[in-house]
């Protein structure tokens, strides 16, 4: 196995949430530009599921450090961010809620960055880059020809989108309104990426891929007409760290997206280009009434219905101007998302 040899920064970086996919990814490439980086787990048994999603990696395991600490409890923040110059806050909350319970999804989310922000700010920590998501930025339904940028958010209020929604965009606007309310050096930086995709790094699937995952599968006689906006997990992490160092990022927000795809599309990409892995593909689409009338019975699909054959057209181009920032095509990242669970015998 090739070992990488990093070069040596002063400065040091935490992530939360080491266990996620996101985060494992950040960690990855933060052990790979040099940094020195802690990571925040829930509890210390998590350690080694990290260690080993990272070990065939080629890093170096002692510029790794962990520390215990969950986005419902102030206990142990203060300790892992003392000494810090970045935070990474990508973890996200455990909720148990229905998607209609809005306030099952808006406490944890936003009690969590709330949390982690007032640790940062305690300790002098230069800036925090939040992940928080596209559902904060989702237009009124009936906006399907809108280009979307930075200055939208979304309206708890509407009555049409579910809890979780209406949760990222409040949690968001919370952290703002907590670092403007503050006289810190701290600043924050958030980024609002669509569906996540790309290789994973271990045998454990996270949500995101599953998609992937189950169409390969042939898990469902046909296709929801739905679109995803794609963006691989290995340009959001490099958006986070160009966001991080970045002195114009301070007090920003970035939409991260590579593109929008339909799903139906990326059955018929995988199809295609899988050979006999495809074979198992649907390429139908499941009609909109058949749909809403199995949301009915089934509350997991509910949250699908307000956003059948609607297309938004977001726009990265805030990042890709003021950051560099070039993602990848949308193309390759559901292909490499695809080979990647084959090659680990997932499919």
């Amino acid at each position: 196995m090739e070992v990488i040899h990093l070069t040596h920064k002063t400065e040091t970086v935490l992530v939360t949430g080491g266990t996620g996919f996101v985060a494992g990814w950040a960690i990855h490439e933060l052990l790979i530009q040099g940094y020195k980086v802690r990571t925040t787990v829930r509890s210390k048994e998590k350690e080694q599921a990290v260690i080993d999603s990272l070990s065939g990696q080629g890093y170096q395991r002692d510029h790794l450090t962990f520390y215990t600490a969950d986005l419902s409890s102030d206990e142990g923040w203060e300790a892992a961010v003392s000494g810090v110059d970045y935070v990474l806050h990508i973890a996200s909350p455990l909720t148990s809620g229905n998607h209609n319970d809005l306030d099952s999804f808006v406490k944890p989310a936003r009690d969590g960055a709330l949390r982690v922000l007032r640790a940062a700010v305690w300790a002098g920590v230069q800036r925090v880059v939040m992940t928080s998501s596209l559902a904060a930025a989702t237009p009124d339904l009936s906006s399907t020809d809108q280009h979307i940028n930075e200055s939208l958010w979304t309206d708890p209020a509407d009555k049409n989108l579910n809890a979780y929604r209406k949760s990222k965009a409040i949690a968001e606007k919370a952290a703002w309104n907590f670092i403007n309310e503050q006289n810190s050096q701290t600043t924050l930086t958030t980024i609002l990426p669509g569906a996540i995709f790309g290789p994973v790094l271990s045998a454990h699937v996270p949500s995101s891929i599953e998609v992937i995952q189950r169409l390969v599968q042939g898990k469902s006689p046909g296709n929801p007409k739905i679109s995803f906006e794609v963006v691989d997990v290995r340009d959001l992490v490099e958006l986070h760290i160009q966001a991080m160092t970045s002195p114009e990022a301070a007090g920003q927000r970035y939409i991260a997206s590579g593109g929008s795809i339909w799903m139906n599309d990326i059955a018929k990409l995988l199809k295609n280009e899988l050979g006999p892995g495809g074979r198992n593909i649907p390429t139908k689409t499941i009609p909109d009434i058949v749909l809403r009338g199995a949301a009915k019975i089934t509350p997991s699909l509910a949250a699908l219905v307000p956003m059948l054959g609607r297309k938004f057209r977001y726009t990265s181009e805030k990042a890709r101007g003021q950051l560099g920032w070039r993602p990848r095509p949308i193309e390759d990242t559901i292909l490499d998302t695809a080979k990647r669970l084959e090659e680990l015998k997932l499919l």
